[in-house]
């Protein structure tokens, strides 16, 4: 059987006694336009329960020892996210990188021999100005948050968006995790409110997630 186009919004398939002539179907932005389908989206993303996942934007990855300027960067774009996003009615939750005072002994540790996040320490702290009174925080010791996770799924939130740092380390563990649990929820990635431990592992993360069926925006 050979498929192949036939003329401008058709397409046929032959066998060796027929010929079936199909009319193409153009996906929803062409047919409705691309603001129609936005507004589909829009429409739909207003009846979820929706949370915000502030992954550990912490002193330690801003301005500590594993700081960069990358992660400085996009600390008021997420700043503004946060703020606007409470002004949406959503919840917003953030996860804490915790280590204890052993940390250099950890399997953790002897791959990345720089002390960071210990606990009550100044570098564990939530930068200045994100924290409100009321959000949740999960502390975690490994990358990922089972705990974070099982809220989510429990909670039922529909629509979870995530933003933080490092892209290529918590942030797709958690995505990956949550997407895990939640199979049926909408698990999306804000692009320009994240960074990576490099410019390329950032990308490379952003790109594993898209395939992974994490909405990238």
């Amino acid at each position: 059987m050979n498929k192949r186009i036939f003329s401008p919004g058709e397409f046929c398939i032959f066998t060796q006694k027929s010929v079936w002539i199909f009319p193409a179907v153009a996906p929803a932005e062409k047919r409705g336009g691309a603001g129609t389908a936005r507004t589909a989206r829009n429409r739909r993303t207003e009846n979820m329960k929706q949370v915000l996942i502030v992954v550990d934007m912490q002193e330690d990855f801003i301005f500590g020892s594993l700081g960069s300027k990358e992660a400085r960067s996009i600390l008021p774009a997420v700043r503004k996210r946060i703020e606007d996003f409470r002004a949406e009615g959503g919840s917003v939750v953030f996860t804490r990188d915790t280590h204890g005072e052993d940390y250099l002994s950890t399997r953790e540790g002897k791959y990345l021999p720089v002390v960071h996040c210990v606990k009550d320490s100044q570098g564990w702290q939530i930068a200045e100005g994100l924290f409100k009174d009321g959000d949740k925080i999960f502390d975690k010791p490994a990358f990922g948050s089972p705990l974070l996770a099982e809220f989510v799924r429990e909670e039922g939130f529909g629509r979870i968006e995530m933003i933080g740092v490092c892209t290529d380390i918590c942030v797709v563990s958690n995505a990956l995790l949550i997407k895990a649990f939640c199979p049926e929820a909408e698990v999306c990635v804000r692009a320009d409110c994240c960074a990576g431990s490099t410019p390329e592992a950032h990308d490379a993360a952003l790109e594993t997630m898209r395939c992974c069926q994490v909405e990238i925006l």
